[in-house]
């Protein structure tokens, strides 16, 4: 049990770097050509929930949380205030453009570089945005799921 509970630590920890990595991989061009990028923190958050609850999603088996009944519950009820949560962010980006515009996030690049960079930013922000909520709203199923057949003596 000890040998397993190291392995799904390894695991884990294994996870979380992929995941850093991801992150770093879509925010490394925003951040060298926009440092003040206002939406960092948002979009990172977006990049982090959608990895990680797909991955727990797909992979629930192989995380700690596969024998935690209590956590599972714990997180059914937390995805949706998560969910709200990321749902306010898309909308006060998607705000945000539709008020200030384009150039308000991009306005300091070349104009040469002002649309390919604006796309990119904005492909990225709703790709992992709604990706997140939608995440949101699939984990708890599938922890619900999981909880029911543990319960049920099944395998997970």
């Amino acid at each position: 049990m000890l040998k397993n509970t190291a392995l799904l630590a390894r695991l884990e920890l294994v996870w979380w770097l992929i995941t850093a990595i991801i992150a770093v991989m879509i925010l490394a061009p925003i951040i060298y050509k926009l440092p003040d990028y206002q939406f960092l923190w948002p979009n990172l958050v977006f990049i982090l929930v959608m990895v990680t609850f797909t991955r727990y999603i797909f992979f629930l088996k192989y995380t700690f949380l596969a024998t935690w009944r209590n956590i599972k519950v714990a997180i059914i009820f937390l995805c949706v205030f998560i969910a709200f949560l990321l749902v306010q962010e898309v909308n006060l980006f998607q705000t945000f453009l539709d008020e200030n515009g384009v150039e308000a996030i991009v306005g300091s690049l070349p104009r040469t570089e002002q649309g390919p960079m604006m796309k990119f930013i904005k492909s990225e922000m709703l790709l992992f945005g709604v990706g997140a909520v939608i995440t949101c709203g699939v984990l708890p199923l599938r922890l619900v799921v999981s909880i029911w057949r543990r319960w049920n003596g099944y395998e997970d």
